[in-house]
């Protein structure tokens, strides 16, 4: 296991479960882990929102990390892995945590309290109460659009304070939020952006890098977006953007992951495009549309 926040910078690649007639697909996952631990990707996240973790029994889940750890421990490079969990109830949280404590993870990526909307005040508490009760490092998951409920500055860098949470993953939809947050936050409090298409944006702000899911399509471009700018060639980072930014928005055209499974399936890196319901597969004038985007990048690339 490695010290998570001195790692949670960079790009971290949000994994697709590759699922296969109703199960896990173990086959396309060491696949998987093979090919991007190879990459330049600075860490995994597993089972959370891109990897479908709502629909994975608690066995899968545990499968899941296994069989990552496993893979990795066999090739020529491990990364970080941080495991998704999200719930409302905080009690059943710190079950979660007890019973995912000696699995062979890094950290977790816990999201807010979803439906239930609480206060500020009881944001704080619910997270505090997890820190507290963890074995391994936290980094909080802001995402309104989904949770309902925001994590707002004042609450986010009074959790930054905790020694157990080190950073965030940055979905606020407000770019005035973020940078304010970048500017305040203490020394040693990470913030990746989770918006893949304002990734050049965030991390000209000055966010520490990204949790990516369009990053499972030409990761070398993504992972050269942050080189570039951490050597200060902005005008490089920006062309570099440029051949990608088109990509986040197709990748997200229709609900995710299920057009990033259609883009790995049609590349040869998982035997099935499959995602669990209440997800559907993409529709015919999508999967087109990515088809043509396929054949356009192997022309290039040839």
């Amino acid at each position: 296991m490695t010290d998570l926040s001195s790692h949670l910078h960079g790009l971290w690649l949000p994994l697709v479960t590759p699922f296969r007639d109703g199960r896990l697909d173990e086959t396309s996952l060491r696949r998987l882990t093979r090919h991007y631990s190879g990459q330049a990707v600075d860490g995994f996240i597993l089972g959370a929102t891109s990897g479908e973790g709502m629909t994975l029994r608690d066995a899968e889940l545990e499968r899941l990390v296994a069989v990552v750890r496993d893979e990795m421990a066999a090739g020529r490079r491990t990364v970080p892995i941080c495991l998704g969990l999200s719930g409302a109830d905080t009690s059943r949280l710190k079950d979660r945590l007890d019973e995912t404590a000696d699995w062979p993870i890094d950290g977790y990526l816990i999201a807010s309290p979803y439906y239930v909307r609480p206060s500020q005040r009881g944001l704080l508490a619910h997270f505090e109460a997890l820190a507290d009760h963890a074995a391994w490092p936290l980094a909080l998951y802001n995402i309104p659009y989904r949770t309902s409920v925001n994590i707002t500055n004042q609450t986010l860098l009074r959790l930054a304070e905790h020694p157990n949470i080190v950073g965030l993953k940055d979905c606020g939809a407000s770019r005035a939020q973020s940078i304010a947050l970048l500017r305040d936050r203490p020394q040693g409090f990470r913030v990746l952006t989770g918006e893949d298409a304002n990734h050049h944006e965030a991390l000209c702000d000055g966010a520490d890098g990204g949790i990516v899911l369009s990053a499972h399509v030409e990761t070398a471009t993504f992972a050269a977006v942050h080189a570039e700018l951490k050597r200060g060639n902005h005008d490089a980072a920006l062309a570099r953007w440029q051949e990608v930014a088109e990509l986040t928005r197709l990748l997200f055209a229709e609900p995710s992951p299920a057009p990033a499974k259609y883009w790995l399936w049609r590349s040869g890196l998982i035997d099935s495009p499959e995602v669990r319901l209440p997800m559907v597969e993409i529709s015919s004038e999508l999967a087109a549309a990515l088809d043509r985007e396929i054949e356009r990048r192997v022309r290039v690339a040839a």
